[in-house]
């Protein structure tokens, strides 16, 4: 056929890319008169359009009927705006191969087999690849507030013999209630130091953690995960609910309800039941009530000294004997 000359397969598609198999059995130029060539070619004509691309090329043993790789061309990158960078090629000596198997009765058959690596560079696929920490604002403003009250004391608190130092606009941002004795008419002068009566250190202190951080103090929180409490654990959140409700931190309230009901049993429900009516829990309310209505645990509640004690507040008795008798006659 002449140096240059080819015969080409027809057009097939690969990841969006059109090729071609061209094999040249003289050769595709001067340098390789004396073999053949096959040759994988890029058919897109768009100077923009490339192709990752690996291949092997095998030639069919007409002997075996098996396929035999001739050539491998590692990952190249096709590009119709480089002309050296368009073909993957093999190249065999002719005599050799007019003497294989591979040629019979002037029939050649070419296997190609070919890998076309996609671009798939995006934003999120980078995004995606970079682990964000988690935000620890919360942590900076409590440090923050820290600083800030030891080098200001905007105000001091004395609980039973402990001081406490917390800003007064964060405090009044958070409570109306302290909103309204720092900074109300009925204020002292906007004092610099208060005394708080008939709460626990330990209890205040984990009021102004959640007052600063919006969350629990580490010791107190693991109980929001449920699981078995003692009963100092249910004490400890009895008592925060109820300087939740003093100083109406509403969130805290009822993360306090969540963590109660969460843990309640027949030795201490009575007690939980007399505080969510002491405080105007009304959900949480209920949930102790139809805990107690259950015919599995009542027995065990009434037994109880919480129950004895409950017995002062008669509507609460009747409420859950009534609710006992509704879920027995259903």
């Amino acid at each position: 056929m002449g140096i240059g000359e080819f015969i080409r397969s027809g057009a097939f598609s690969v990841g969006g890319h059109e090729f071609a198999v061209a094999f040249y059995p003289d050769g595709f130029n001067s340098y390789t008169s004396e073999c053949i060539s096959i040759r994988l070619e890029l058919l897109s004509k768009d100077d923009e359009t490339m192709a990752r691309a690996c291949c092997d090329l095998r030639l069919l043993d007409h002997t075996t009927g098996l396929h035999c790789s001739v050539g491998k061309a590692e990952l190249t990158m096709l590009s119709p705006a480089d002309r050296t960078r368009r073909f993957t090629t093999h190249s065999m000596a002719r005599n050799k191969f007019e003497a294989s198997p591979y040629l019979r009765d002037d029939h050649l058959t070419i296997e190609c087999i070919l890998t076309v690596k996609q671009f798939r560079v995006s934003k999120t696929e980078f995004l995606n690849g970079i682990e964000v920490p988690p935000s620890n604002i919360k942590e900076q403003l409590s440090e923050l507030l820290d600083a800030a009250v030891q080098v200001c004391e905007d105000v001091t608190f004395s609980v039973r013999g402990e001081t406490f130092t917390a800003s007064r606009k964060v405090l009044a941002l958070r409570s109306p209630v302290f909103k309204a004795e720092l900074y109300g008419p009925m204020s002292e002068g906007r004092a610099k130091h208060l005394t708080i009566e008939d709460m626990q250190p330990a209890v205040f202190r984990a009021l102004l953690h959640f007052i600063n951080t919006d969350s629990l103090p580490a010791d107190v929180d693991h109980q929001h995960h449920g699981g078995d409490s003692s009963s100092t654990d249910c004490e400890m959140i009895w008592h925060l609910l109820e300087a939740a409700d003093r100083y109406a931190v509403e969130r805290l309230k009822v993360l306090c309800e969540s963590i109660l009901c969460k843990n309640l049993d027949a030795e201490t429900v009575s007690t939980t039941l007399d505080l969510a009516l002491q405080h105007n829990c009304e959900k949480f309310r209920d949930i102790c009530v139809e805990f107690v209505s259950s015919p599995h645990v009542i027995d065990a509640v009434v037994a109880t000294q919480g129950y004895q004690d409950l017995k002062t507040c008669p509507s609460a008795v009747i409420e859950m004997f009534e609710k006992t008798l509704r879920f027995n006659n259903t």
